[in-house]
């Protein structure tokens, strides 16, 4: 028993000072450069970002929407299942210092030939039966110990997979909420240039009839009739358009949710804008915490380091200890003769690789590559990153000025709407005038409901470029 003791004490003491040893080192990000602001902006310390997407997105049937694709969105719900089976690794991977433990019961038989050297030694000793017989019950432990930080290297890798997944589903869901929002405020538009198609329609069919009132006067040709009639149908052709277009979006946003195809409730007022077209957006150094892609590339970065520090370790001396104790006996009857059946063994080994068809040193080199792999992934990632919040901050302002100049000439038109009217009713216009000014009505109006939407658009992408969405 003292031997044993001395045994384990010795082994511990080994353990603890070699496992306090690590055979790789870890890299980081830190070495990535970060600019201080955005392209054409300037220092900015808050962001849209920490702003929950409840908060940005204040449209009561929009929170509804978005509330339901968190919920019954598939993409999300794959997302969420792939962090639950990082959750079930890590735990595994958190008992990789704990032993192994079985219990195990044997009974065999065998007839030697008396002739061999167990035969002859029954003969020997005089053994009553030809047959040689074996009763086993007993518990095995075995352990590794954690040599140059193996255990410990799975274990942050596991951790870091977890964290990982965690983070994709952040991403999925920054996604979705940006889709959801997106396709909402796209089935508004589309509720406006369909209504603007209507009016038109009428627009022009008030002014179809005061052409007719003229030709039956003699006052205007055929032709003045044929060319109201063919721009009225050029209005009319929009109507359906739009209302396929509407029934896709619903279409859309009812699978987003995870709902067969219906109907979508909205606001029935179109949306309006304020103002001021600026969002907060921070600064760039906030995407490694904000934005959810980012995160998740720099911890495939801690994930890669684990798995190197894994593969290195391989090729280092392992020390394993195994220890079994039971029942044993040649008869069945004194099987639990205790304690003359009693054993009891305890082993302990160091290997080292020597040739192992250089597979050891083929994972390390590979595993290193990946690791070099994910450092180039992470700068990309995090490039494209601020290349996306860059875009949209210009799309936002530029688009800004484009509306400007567009509500500006739909007022114009407005006025040359009730103008040509007036003067054709007078005599003062012919009919080409009052056709070309309802024609860039309808454009000049289409135009701008487009150009609010893009606006609109621009906001959810840079809320999403900046990492609003998954809080």
């Amino acid at each position: 028993m003292k031997n044993i003791k001395f045994y384990f004490t010795v082994m511990a003491a080994l353990t603890f000072y070699i496992s306090s040893c690590k055979v790789s080192k870890d890299i980081g990000v830190s070495a990535t450069h970060v600019p201080a602001n955005y392209k054409d902006t300037g220092i900015d310390s808050t962001s849209i970002a920490k702003v929950p997407w409840k908060d940005f997105f204040e449209e009561p049937p929009l929170q509804v929407l978005i509330d339901s694709a968190i919920v019954h969105n598939n993409d999300l719900l794959i997302a969420v299942k792939n962090m639950d089976a990082a959750s079930l690794i890590l735990g595994q991977a958190k008992l990789g210092n704990l032993p192994t433990l079985g219990i195990q019961a044997t009974a065999n038989t065998s007839r030697p030939s008396d002739n061999s050297l167990n035969g002859l030694s029954l003969s020997a000793f005089n053994y009553q039966s030809k047959h040689i017989e074996d009763y086993n019950l007993s518990a095995y432990l075995t352990w590794e110990a954690d040599l140059w930080g193996k255990i410990r290297s799975q274990k942050a890798a596991a951790f870091a997979t977890f964290l990982k997944s965690d983070q994709a589903k952040r991403a999925v869901q920054t996604q979705l909420v940006s889709q959801v929002a997106k396709g909402y405020y796209n089935l508004i538009l589309l509720d406006k240039q369909l209504h603007i198609s209507h009016e038109n329609v009428r627009l022009y069919d008030s002014t179809l009839s005061i052409i007719k009132l003229q030709f039956n006067a003699g006052q205007v040709s055929s032709l003045a009739v044929q060319q109201a009639e063919a721009q009225k149908m050029l209005a009319e052709v929009l109507v359906p358009q739009f209302e396929q277009a509407i029934s896709i979006q619903e279409n859309a946003l009812s699978i987003l949710t995870g709902a067969f195809p219906r109907q979508i409730a909205r606001a029935t007022v179109p949306f309006r804008l304020s103002e001021n077209t600026y969002i907060d957006v921070g600064l760039p150094a906030a995407l490694l915490s904000n934005r959810p892609d980012v995160k998740a590339s720099e911890l495939e970065i801690a994930e890669e380091n684990g798995k190197f520090g894994y593969a290195k370790a391989n090729m280092y001396p392992s020390l394993s200890i195994s220890a079994q104790g039971g029942l044993d006996a040649i008869k069945a009857s004194n099987w639990f003769n205790i304690p003359a059946s009693l054993f009891g063994m305890v082993t302990g080994g160091l290997i080292q690789p020597i040739f192992a068809q250089r597979k050891l040193k083929t994972a390390y080199e590979v595993e290193k590559i990946r690791r070099e792999q994910a450092v180039i992934r992470f700068r990309q990632t995090f490039l494209v990153a601020v290349g996306e919040v860059s875009d949209n901050i210009t799309k936002l302002n530029k688009t800004s000025q484009q509306l400007s100049i567009s509500e500006n000439r739909v007022e114009i038109l407005r006025t040359a709407i009730s103008n040509s009217q007036q003067l054709f009713k007078n005599g003062l216009a012919n009919y080409l005038e009052v056709l070309t000014a309802q024609g860039n009505l309808l454009q000049g109006e289409l135009e701008l409901a487009s150009q609010q939407n893009s606006i609109r658009s621009a906001r959810i992408d840079l809320y999403r470029a900046v990492g609003g969405g998954w809080q």
